[in-house]
């Protein structure tokens, strides 16, 4: 079988942890922050990991197979 692809858009979202699981950024941060108020702009800084269900998909996308 030949080597995967990484998909590029996807690797310059996607950070692999430590442990394996995939980090990603958190959405809804691009405009219209003034509307939101202090608490949910702290909280959308946080990166978050993706949910299990979708991380095989992730994985692919990165190159990584799974």
């Amino acid at each position: 079988m030949p080597k995967l692809k990484t998909n590029k858009g996807a690797a310059k979202r996607l950070k692999l942890t430590k442990t394996g699981r995939i980090k990603r950024g958190s959405p809804g941060r691009r405009h219209m922050m003034k509307t939101k108020d202090a608490k949910r702009r702290r909280r959308l800084r946080k990166a978050k990991l993706v949910a299990k269900p979708d991380e095989r998909r992730m994985r692919r996308l990165l190159g990584l197979g799974g």
